[in-house]
């Protein structure tokens, strides 16, 4: 069989931070009409790289060559990647949310008449026909707000192919996107390839990169460790081991059965209302208990209101009726700051957006939910502060310089262990984790899971949303399923299933 053109090259590329050599001497290739999943863990180097294709770091900054069809390239600034055929869609989706679809698939590049104004009629028309080859039946009038978040991907892509390029990398493509979506998503990128476009693929879900990827190609600390070719099979065992550099023989620990009955926190006809459609509730009657100890799952489709009725119990967001009871007497939880002081903690959904504070250090991020603790009269004590910071920045392995280091810098593996390292610190009782191994590597996976259960055994409740079932059936002792603003099931661990959990979240 013909070896395939080798369209992108890659040669011994070296990049570093202050401190830290997030690159070194990293080579690699992408051929002609493939798609090729560039994977390990977070912080493993992968983000920096794909920020030198892309011309986020501009050439000065590091050090190797990138070829692209044989010829040597020197980004200055991503319009000059661009300018050689490589576009790339972004995990945050770069959208001007307040624009239109067709706004947003031509932004810097509008048409114009002879006159010299925007010429709408042509810039529709261009819109139209590029969303038509995704198959994407989007109205480019409609503002991108509108739009799910699998319609503004849609978008993006749209707005890339526009500039007709040859390569494209995906960071974390289908994180927003709904198993269906996925399927629809990765359907696409196979006739993309077959239209002449070679992919880049960034994800830590590794049966997505078996089923889609030709090759694989394994970074860790900096480092090109190895290479896979579907056309040979993909042992993921020895993916896995080769991205965390160790065995690993278990993903999720043995979960115990739970012997306290004792109910930690029971909620009674909770009412949550929709936080964009005016005058409508997401959560209609929901009432449910979690016992001392219990990993309770929820579940439920995108949509049902996980999220916000969580947001709601931890006073994030206001109720319009309901009670809480937290070991047997009830609770006023009007802000946060109550939930904190009756030991619950929170994980939210988006770490980016309300997770933690972008310009603060990782000890500062860390002790943001027990300031008053650390209090020495007007001031905090600084020295207990850090030697607090330093104890959980060893127990939790987070991967950093230290804890003086900016949390934006970090890998999402590692600034979700220092959120967890938040709560840990307080005198907690109830964990709720939405979306908590979202984004992240298989290694730091294993690692929150086996968290989550040492702090089962330890008494310590958690509420648990996620999209994966399988990481909820595997991590829960019961499950509540909502759909249509109610309780649909509730279902115990040996009775669930995959099936029963989507029946009754589509209430059918």
């Amino acid at each position: 069989m013909k070896e395939k053109r080798v369209i992108l090259s890659v040669e011994n590329i070296t990049k570093r931070f202050l401190g830290t050599v997030a690159l070194n001497k990293v080579s690699m290739e992408l051929r002609e009409n493939e798609i090729l999943a560039v994977i390990g863990e977070n912080g493993a180097g992968k983000s920096t790289l794909m920020k030198i294709l892309s011309g986020i770091y501009s050439s000065k900054e590091y050090e190797g060559n990138i070829y692209v069809n044989n010829k040597l390239c020197q980004f200055r600034n991503p319009h000059d990647s661009e300018n050689a055929g490589i576009a790339m869609i972004y995990q945050e989706l770069n959208l001007e949310l307040d624009l239109t679809v067709a706004e947003n698939i031509l932004l810097g590049r509008y048409p114009r008449t002879k006159l010299g104004f925007v010429d709408w009629k042509k810039m529709r028309k261009m819109a139209k026909e590029v969303l038509e080859r995704l198959h994407a039946n989007i109205d480019v009038n409609a503002t991108v707000r509108s739009l799910s978040p699998s319609m503004q991907q849609l978008v993006c892509i749209a707005r890339a192919l526009l500039r007709n390029p040859k390569i494209l990398i995906l960071d974390e493509p289908t994180s927003v996107l709904t198993e269906n979506e996925t399927k629809v998503f990765m359907n696409l990128l196979h006739e993309m390839k077959e239209q002449g476009i070679s992919c880049i693929y960034i994800s830590h879900k590794l049966d997505e990169v078996f089923q889609l990827c030709d090759r694989v190609i394994v970074l860790r600390d900096g480092q090109l460790i190895c290479e896979y070719e579907k056309k040979h099979g993909y042992d993921s065992k020895s993916i896995i081991n080769s991205m965390i550099g160790r065995r690993l023989d278990v993903m999720y620990p043995q979960i115990e059965k739970k012997e306290d009955d004792t109910e930690l926190l029971r909620i009674e006809n909770f009412r949550v209302p929709h936080t964009s459609a005016y005058g409508k509730s997401i959560i209609k009657d929901v009432s449910f208990s979690i016992k001392k100890g219990e990993i309770l799952g929820l579940a439920g489709l995108v949509g049902s209101g996980r999220s916000e009725l969580v947001n709601a119990i931890f006073g994030l967001l206001p109720k319009t009726s309901g009670r809480i009871y937290m070991e047997g007497r009830e609770a006023k939880i009007n802000n946060p700051e109550d939930a904190i002081k009756l030991g619950i903690g929170l994980l939210t959904e988006d770490r980016k957006k309300n997770g933690y504070v972008w310009s603060m250090s990782i000890e500062h991020n860390m002790t943001l939910a027990i300031l008053r603790e650390l209090r020495k009269g007007i001031f905090i004590d600084s020295k207990k502060e850090q030697e607090i910071a330093k104890e959980y920045f060893t127990k939790l392995n987070v991967k950093a310089p230290g804890i003086k280091t900016l949390i934006t810098s970090l890998s999402g593996g590692n600034q979700q262990k220092v959120i967890l390292a938040r709560w840990l610190m307080t005198k907690l009782k109830l964990l709720i984790l939405d979306e908590p191994t979202r984004g992240i590597d298989v290694g730091t996976k294993a690692e929150i899971y086996k968290l989550m259960v040492d702090l089962s055994k330890s008494g310590i409740s958690i509420l648990m949303i996620s999209s994966e079932l399988p990481e909820l059936l595997a991590m829960c002792d019961r499950f509540i399923v909502l759909g249509k603003g109610v309780v649909q099931a509730e279902l115990e661990r040996g009775e669930a299933n995959e099936v029963n959990i989507m029946q009754a979240a589509s209430n059918t």
